[in-house]
Parts: C-alpha cells; structure tokens; sequence
C-alpha cells in the first residue's frame, strides 16, 4: 500500500480509535492532530508522538502533507469540517452522523460525488469477522429466506441523572441521541447483513429523565461525572427507543436501543431468523456466532478463519483462538478506505455517504413516527 498521511480533526474517545487503527495499517501514519482545546490537543499528540499540533481544525485541513482528514469532531461540526476537507481536495474518514439532519448529509453527499474523492464513515460494526460471515451465509442463500429480524443495542453510560455529555444537548448532538448515536449502528449493521434496506419504520422514543445535572466543565463521552458542580437542564432528546420496521420485501423485525439500561456497557445483539436457520450475534461477545435449528442441536461458529467463508477471511486478521474485537472492526474498515485511496480500482467496501444519509433520513422517519404515533415510510433520497 502506497505511503498515506492521516489528519485527524478532535482528540476524544474517537479520535484516540482512530489514530490506534490507521497505525495498524502497512503505509498509513497519522501526521497532525487538531482540537479547538489545544492543549488537550498538545498532551495527546505528546503521548502518542504526533508531531504537528493544531489548534484550529481548518489548519489542519490546509496543511498539504494530509491525504485524508478523519473527522473525529462532534456532531454539530461535521458539515462544515468535512465541506471544507473535500473542497481542499481531502479525502474523508467521519465519524457518524454525517450530518445533524438529511439536509446537511444530502449537500455532503452532492460534494462528495462532485470531487470523486474518498468519503466514507464510520459504521465499523459491519467489519467484524463473525457480522461479515453471517452477512455472507445469508447472502449465499444456505439458510434459506429471511422470515424476521430483530435485536437491541443497550447501554448504562448515561443510566443516572447527573450522568452528562454534549450528545444530550440538541443543539451539539442533534434532534435525536439514543436511536442516532447507537440505534444508527444496529440499523446499518442489520441492513449490512440481511442486504435489505429497512423502508417504514413505527416507533416510540422517550427521554427516561426529564431533566439532568449538566456539569460547568466538559464530561468526556463514558466518563464518570463524579462531584463536580452542575446546573439542572431540561432534556429533549431521547434516552430509549423502541421500533417496528418493515425491511424491502416485506420482511418485518423489531429492535429497541436504551442509554439507561444497567449492567449494559455495550449490549448490541441482532437475530436474523430463517426459513433453515437462525443466525445471532453479539459485539460483547463477538468471536462466536450462534446458528439455530429446529431439528438438530444449535451450533456455535468460533472466529477461526479456516472456518469461514473465503471472501470473510481477510477480516479475521489472527488465528483460531485469538480473539478480535472492537478496534479491529474499525482497522478493517480503514485498511478498506485505505485500498481504495491507493488504488481506485478496489472495490467500494466502506459506508458510504449515500449510505450514511439514508441512515439520517431513516432516525428522522423514526422521529416522526414517534411524534406522529403511526407508521412513516422511509424516504429513498
């Protein structure tokens, strides 16, 4: 793989993956990192031994030794990074949402497609080995028709009422949380496996505390808020949701998403039921998949790649035995936006950002079922 120079915009809980992940990929090496707080920006490239620091992220998108920005940044500074970044001729790595609302992800989408760069965004749940090879027996046709498909994606992190970050603010975060932060994750994983696209959506979304104990000072996303001073703030966005979905051909599912469900640190689990088999997996226990029967016992599949699928193999980066988890799925999917930047006769294997604006468009039909308390379709563009 040709020499690739990393630019990553926020030094938070992402942006710390990332920078792990693109050091694990043969040619890429991560060459600045910019925070408006600078000197958080300054003591995570001194840990790390970045050499450029910026304090003005729109600096580091001018400097021209970075092929590719990774836009670690919060929600609400995704559109007019990224813009910027492909207009100075960037390509793109983002974190998701790609935008606060789909008329934000539709202009990205419309740049993207005009500058013919790399734009890709992080849903890396598609990238580990047992969702690839569950994704792969489905696809093959062996366990026949797709008869239903359901699962959960349950948290703790925000579970009391003096636990905050800046992804409960609207104005920062966006109109929705539970359903877009995580819920968005269970959807595209989900569409990913079963190869459908989820087309009306009926649902219930509901903020479990009314009001927080916001901190003066910033809560890092999983930290502890501990006893520091606050402020009591009304809370609009939801901290549980629950949706029926209908996928293309009718198939019908269910999947509920909770940030206040104790015991939950990371709880994402999808089932997809068919006419031969069932096929289960889980992220916090992601080196086995479950493989159901009705009349012969149930079955385990370890993570072993002599035991997948030949096209599943290449993200089983370790023997039979070694586990894999959470920052591999992300360093999967960068070494295949990192192909593709090479040579751009790779194959697209990424999330896309049509992709990632169909994913927008399907929270806000979720929102406006909720408020509407019916069935909404879900828009195609």
């Amino acid at each position: 793989m040709a020499h690739i120079r990393a630019g990553i915009l926020g030094v938070g809980f992402m942006g710390a993956a990332h920078i792990e992940a693109i050091r694990r990929i043969p040619g890429a090496e991560v060459v600045a990192v910019a925070d408006v707080d600078i000197d958080k920006a300054r003591r995570v490239a001194t840990a790390l031994a970045i050499p450029t620091v910026y304090g003005d992220p729109n600096d580091l998108i001018k400097d021209t030794c970075i092929d590719i920005v990774h836009n670690c940044t919060p929600n609400g500074s995704h559109l007019a990074l990224t813009r910027t970044a492909l207009e100075a001729g960037k390509h793109v790595m983002s974190e998701k949402p790609l935008g606060m609302d789909s008329v934000e992800t539709r202009a990205l989408v419309e740049i993207a497609e005009k500058t013919g760069l790399v734009a890709a965004v992080n849903f890396g749940y598609r990238y580990f080995p047992l969702a690839q090879q569950a994704r792969s027996a489905i696809q093959s046709g062996r366990l026949g028709n797709i008869l239903l498909v359901h699962g959960h994606y349950l948290q703790d992190w925000l579970l009391y009422k003096h636990d905050y970050n800046w992804r409960i603010d609207r104005a920062r975060g966006g109109a929705s949380r539970a359903v877009a932060d995580i819920g968005s994750h269970w959807c595209d994983l989900v569409q990913h496996v079963a190869g459908r696209q989820i087309t009306r959506v009926c649902a219930d979304i509901v903020p479990i505390h009314k009001t927080r104990l916001r901190p003066v000072s910033e809560a890092e996303t999983f930290a502890s808020a501990g006893q520091v001073p606050t402020v009591e703030t009304v809370v609009d966005t939801e901290d549980y949701g629950a949706v029926l979905f209908e996928l293309s051909g009718g198939i019908r599912g269910t999947f509920l998403v909770s940030q206040v469900s104790a015991g939950h640190k990371n709880a994402l689990v999808f089932e997809v039921n068919c006419e031969q088999a069932s096929v289960r997996w889980a992220q916090e226990e992601p080196n086995n998949l479950w493989l159901g029967y009705r009349d012969r016992a149930n079955e385990y599949l370890a993570k072993d790649p002599n035991l997948l699928d030949e096209q599943v193999r290449k993200y089983a980066g370790y023997p039979g035995g070694h586990g894999e988890g959470y920052p591999d799925g992300i360093k999967n999917l960068l070494r295949n936006v990192y192909m593709r930047i090479t040579d751009p006769s790779v194959p697209v294997e990424y999330p896309t950002f049509l992709e990632a604006h169909r994913i927008v468009l399907l929270v806000e039909a979720i929102l406006a079922s909720s408020r509407g308390r019916s069935w909404v379709e879900v828009p195609e563009e």
